[in-house]
């Protein structure tokens, strides 16, 4: 059977930093009231003109050169954004032009913060049926789009940047196994909505929609869910809580990632948490926090690592790795 294994990781921040001091000056809110409710101390946010495809592009790179490859050597390359730089062409094909790469097929997934999860999830099919020997998948985003920045319920969890992994085919696992779901009973719950009157259209950057998230009920749900999904990626590989070395959550709020680390009575010295560096950058979160372990050495080859994310939809989904 062939198997898919990462062999690359990458990723990219854009260089203009947004600190919670620096939101104390643009809405009414406190540098203890966003520690407390979130974790998160500062945020990265894209320059005017700098797209998804831009910040994408250099943790692409970073992650080819992790593995050993060229541009060249990629025969997929799949994308998950909510913020694509055209309604078309996709994002994917935008960036496989900057990267040079001819003829492969190009694509994105829109699954919002679970969307990582879920292209890793097609591209391992893409490479158990041997339609793809490297995949090139990447989540970014450029979230501070569409930001409401009058809202500080919203406009102090989300941030910019992005995300890749090599996937290349091999004869040992990589990844055990992948679960993706989704219910669109909750779409009121964590959406996009049109800016009304009382909105002034200068605050949001493309002026065209904005997030809109009911706080309290979507914690609770996506607690609930993940404590679940824990449950059946460890059944499903007949595993124990005692086989995981490493949690790498989506990076959405540290008591939701706390909640989970619970779940699976993991210390938070085993959960990857950049949280509180990064902000909320939806599908980027999951590989942007992966780079980050895999670059600082807490992740070591051989080691067992779930990844997990939970979104707007509501989206859902694990991933079980040997790293």
């Amino acid at each position: 059977m062939i198997h898919a294994r990462i062999t690359g990781t990458g990723s990219y921040l854009p260089e203009r930093i947004l600190t919670n001091q620096d939101l104390e000056k643009m809405v009414e809110t406190s540098d203890t009231w966003i520690r407390e409710r979130t974790g998160i101390e500062q945020r990265h946010i894209a320059e005017n003109g700098q797209l998804t495809s831009d910040l994408a592009e250099p943790a692409a790179r970073r992650a080819l050169e992790a593995a050993g490859k060229l541009p060249s050597d990629v025969d997929l390359l799949i994308v998950a954004t909510t913020t694509p730089d055209r309604v078309f062409p996709s994002t994917a094909c935008l960036l496989q032009q900057k990267l040079g790469i001819h003829g492969s097929p190009a694509f994105d997934i829109q699954a919002v913060c679970t969307g990582f999860v879920y292209a890793l999830s097609v591209a391992e099919k893409f490479i158990n049926t041997g339609a793809a020997r490297c995949a090139l998948v990447i989540g970014a985003e450029t979230l501070s789009r569409i930001v409401n920045w009058q809202d500080r319920g919203t406009c102090v969890l989300f941030a910019d940047g992005a995300g890749a992994v090599v996937l290349e085919a091999s004869e040992e696992p990589g990844i055990i196994s992948t679960h993706i779901h989704a219910d669109g009973a909750y779409e009121s719950l964590l959406t996009t909505v049109k800016p009304g009157p009382d909105v002034d259209p200068q605050r949001l950057a493309d002026g065209t929609a904005f997030i809109e998230m009911r706080g309290n009920e979507v914690f609770k749900i996506a607690v609930n869910t993940l404590g679940r999904i824990v449950d059946e990626t460890l059944e499903a590989a007949g595993m124990t809580n005692a086989d995981i070395d490493w949690l790498v959550p989506h990076q959405a709020n540290i008591r939701i990632i706390q909640a989970t680390a619970r779940k699976l009575d993991l210390p938070m010295e085993r959960v990857v948490v950049t949280v509180n560096k990064h902000g909320n950058t939806s599908a980027a979160s999951v590989p942007l926090a992966l780079d980050t372990a895999v670059r600082d050495g807490r992740i070591k080859r051989g080691d067992t690592i779930l990844l997990e994310a939970f979104g707007g939809g509501f989206t859902w989904g694990s991933a079980l790795i040997r790293f």
